[in-house]
């Protein structure tokens, strides 16, 4: 008996929910000794919180993962989107093996500081293409990053890769996140990239790219930004892909490189 209580007490921590009927350790006892072990668990769990700590730290590991695993998939099924979409801006060999995607706002503030790393992790990889998916998600709050990303848009459409990541990066360098960003900062990164600002009618024709990246985001089931996937232009597997969620460090950018081109 003391054992199975014991089973039944670990099955309780482990469990996300109380489904004692669901748990094969509880089917030797009856309807009133499972109350009677599931009140004496409670008050064991109340005298001891860490318990639940550790609960809930399970909890969150697995649902983690679970959405990892999830967004890998709808990564795989949605490659051409992400590697082959005219419309998004990218630097690098059009004929490169691997792909680096990153998902981004010129206003976050995690984008902020990944911008640099990036850069680094561009020039170290000449045979890699870099995707750049404008990704406004601030724009309700801060106009400055729907402009800079309308901006952007058009500088890649008239003048090309190396124009975009010359505004791209003139943009990060600024400093300015996080509601920061000014129009005198837009007009200088475009001044940078040797370009010229865009009139209304260039920047309404970003808008459905824009729109795109926004939807594809959210298929993947990015909640924020940044958001980089690092995956092979073709043969793409859930072993050679990569999905980093977030900001990173350069080392786990240059991993995912590594992996996308067969190496481990």
């Amino acid at each position: 008996m003391k054992r199975q209580t014991m089973t039944l007490l670990a099955s309780l921590v482990l469990a996300p929910t109380l489904a004692f009927a669901a748990d094969s350790a509880t089917a030797d006892f009856t309807p009133a000794q499972q109350q009677a072990i599931g009140k004496i668990a409670a008050d064991y769990m109340l005298q001891h919180p860490e318990i639940l700590v550790q609960v809930s730290q399970k909890l969150q590991a697995q649902q983690a993962d679970q959405q990892q695993q999830q967004t890998l998939s709808a990564v795989l099924a949605n490659a051409k989107a992400l590697v082959n979409d005219p419309a998004t801006p990218s630097y690098g060999p059009k004929d490169a093996k691997v792909a680096f995607v990153e998902f981004f706002d010129y206003q976050c503030l995690y984008c902020s500081h990944m911008a640099p790393l990036v850069e680094q992790t561009v020039k170290a990889n000449p045979n890699v293409r870099f995707v750049f998916k404008e990704w406004p998600i601030f724009g309700d709050r801060w106009k400055a990053s729907i402009s800079a990303a309308e901006t952007g848009m058009a500088i890649w459409k008239e003048k090309g890769a190396q124009a975009y990541f010359d505004y791209h990066n003139s943009i990060y360098r600024t400093g300015h996140d996080e509601g920061k960003l000014t129009d005198a900062d837009i007009a200088g990164a475009v001044k940078a990239a040797k370009a010229t600002a865009p009139t209304d009618a260039q920047r309404k024709a970003t808008h459905e790219a824009i729109a795109s990246n926004d939807e594809l985001a959210r298929t993947l089931g990015f909640s924020g930004t940044p958001g980089f996937v690092v995956m092979p232009t073709s043969g793409a597997t859930a072993e050679n892909t990569t999905v980093l969620p977030g900001a990173v460090s350069a080392e786990d950018l240059q991993a995912a490189i590594v992996k996308a081109q067969g190496g481990k």
